[in-house]
């Protein structure tokens, strides 16, 4: 029992590791939903949009109107601009998530790893949207994963 009274910092250093490791795993898989959640939100748009298509604007006022709608509900984090970025994603993913992902745990985590990267924050996605080439934007996504990119990583070669 004295040898342990006598390196009180092992077990809060351990401790400590634990709890890191627990909060990074915790904001990774809310990045993961939030991206996600992005992504089906731009289906859910690109899809309404197509309806209307006959209106002139409608686009446009879709996008108002659902915009102060969700910040009535949900706060300033859902400006216009950012449903445009969220349109503008799925538009430029729509070919990479299967749009009926209500699986979850184990074949969850398989199809978004096949499809969107899981390991790219939305922060990532912002700036690859930037990218008008395809292959391009696939180039980056590889580099970010491989190489452990941060956005701002990102941002600077590319």
């Amino acid at each position: 029992m004295e040898k342990h009274l006598r390196q009180p910092g092992k077990i809060y250093d351990r401790i400590r590791k634990i709890i890191e490791i627990a909060r990074g795993n915790i904001a990774h898989a809310v990045n993961t939903e939030m991206v996600m959640a992005y992504w089906h939100i731009g289906k859910e748009i690109v899809d309404e949009e197509q309806r209307g298509i006959s209106r002139a604007g409608y686009g446009k006022k879709l996008i108002e109107n659902l915009s102060q709608q969700l910040i009535e509900k949900y706060g300033a984090g859902w400006s216009t601009s950012h449903l445009w970025h969220v349109r503008q994603f799925y538009l430029l993913y729509k070919d990479r998530m299967p749009a009926n992902l209500h699986t979850r745990g184990a074949d969850l985590e398989d199809k978004i790893l096949h499809t969107l990267r899981a390991e790219l924050s939305w922060s990532h996605y912002r700036i690859l949207m930037r990218i008008e080439k395809p292959e391009a934007r696939s180039f980056y996504e590889i580099e970010c994963v491989n190489n452990n990119w941060s956005s701002r990583e990102l941002e600077r070669h590319s």
